[in-house]
């Protein structure tokens, strides 16, 4: 019989402890072994239960969920779901999580608890199944003025002006993604040319995510916007809950930001912003898989490929969780398949190149 996920649940409310122990106990491949009010509490629960996966609150006493993951995953890393209020009101308070090193969350109801836990019962108990299977690493502390400086000066002897213009930047990630998009990014010099980034994530959370980006990167992050240019030195976060797509406009190109129905079960889907990057960009694209579940994106990275783009997927070692890369890998999608550290120079020799290796692209 296949070994069950050890859940341990960190939580001030009893009640909330008692619900999501009940949606974890109805699983076939899960038990929760335990409970905590508190962190001093859960840290003995850590050590007595050897839990797989940790589902945290944010607001406890004594010490938050936020000090509380950021000793863990330096002393004693482990798959963590953030489970908590906060993350619906505070985007920032989230992505400090996720930052810290959390592999995902979910935003429990401020009001109806019981109600609103059972609606999210089939979400949680999906995401502690990825968890279980995410590969998780000791965070070190970073000095945000710090990397910015350093950044800043690796960045003097880089450019790229002798690309062709009409080039573009597409990236697509879920799970862990946040971080790994981040690492992309912080190799991007000022003259990189457009970059857009469908990131899994629910409204109410990109915008502070391109925020977090644009404080921490050389080049401007933004959310997209409908309608506006794509500009060389920029790049576009998909507003969480619709969709993102590129079109050709003149000799560059425009955001679409559109409300639709999912696709894969995600909006904003990596496909949707894909195919549309391969139809209006051809070989004037580069694409990127980054870490995720799922296969989302993975088909029409394939198309992009096949419509003359150059294609880089980050590999199983350095992916929280390997779906994403795995699939577009078996798609026949990927030129080249790079540890996160390689990813971002690599996107940059390739646009060194002067021109790209496809035959010149028509627009279909």
């Amino acid at each position: 019989m296949q070994r069950k996920i050890r859940v341990l649940v960190v939580d001030d409310s009893a009640l909330v402890r008692q619900l999501l122990r009940e949606i974890i106990n109805q699983q076939p491949d899960m038990e929760c072994v335990g409970s905590a009010h508190d962190a001093l509490v859960a840290r003995a629960r850590i050590r007595e239960l050897n839990p797989d996966v940790l589902t945290l609150d944010v607001e406890m006493p004594r010490m938050d969920g936020i000090d509380f993951l950021g000793h863990l995953m330096r002393l004693r890393p482990m798959p963590v779901l953030m489970i908590s209020t906060l993350t619906a009101q505070g985007a920032d308070t989230t992505l400090k999580a996720l930052e810290l090193g959390a592999v995902d969350f979910v935003a429990k109801p401020r009001l109806g608890v019981e109600e609103g836990l059972l609606e999210l019962a089939e979400q949680i108990v999906e995401k502690i199944r990825v968890a279980s299977q995410a590969r998780v690493r000791r965070v070190p502390v970073r000095h945000v003025s710090s990397l910015r400086h350093l950044r800043a000066l690796s960045m003097k002897s880089v450019r790229l002006s002798q690309r062709r213009g009409d080039s573009i930047i597409c990236i697509g990630a879920s799970t862990g993604g946040t971080e790994a998009v981040r690492e992309v990014l912080s190799h991007m010099p000022e003259d990189a040319p457009a970059i857009v980034i469908a990131q899994h994530m629910p409204a109410g959370f990109t915008a502070n995510f391109a925020a977090r980006l644009d404080e921490l990167s050389t080049i401007a992050v933004c959310e997209a916007v409908d309608g506006q240019p794509l500009l060389p030195g920029h790049a576009y976060i998909a507003p969480g809950g619709r969709h993102f797509a590129v079109v050709r406009r003149g000799a560059g190109f425009a955001a679409t930001v559109f409300d639709d129905a999912p696709v894969n079960r995600h909006k904003p889907s990596v496909e949707v912003l894909f195919r549309s990057v391969g139809m209006a960009a051809g070989p004037r694209a580069i694409g990127v898989m980054l870490t995720g579940m799922g296969s989302d994106g993975a088909a029409a990275m394939r198309e992009m490929r096949e419509l003359g783009s150059y294609n880089f997927v980050q590999d199983r070692n350095s992916s929280v969780v390997f779906g994403m890369p795995r699939e577009a890998i078996a798609q026949g999608a990927a030129h080249e398949v790079l540890p996160l550290a390689q990813i971002g120079p690599a996107v940059l020799a390739r646009l060194g190149k002067s021109e790209p290796d496809s035959v010149p692209f028509v627009q279909p």
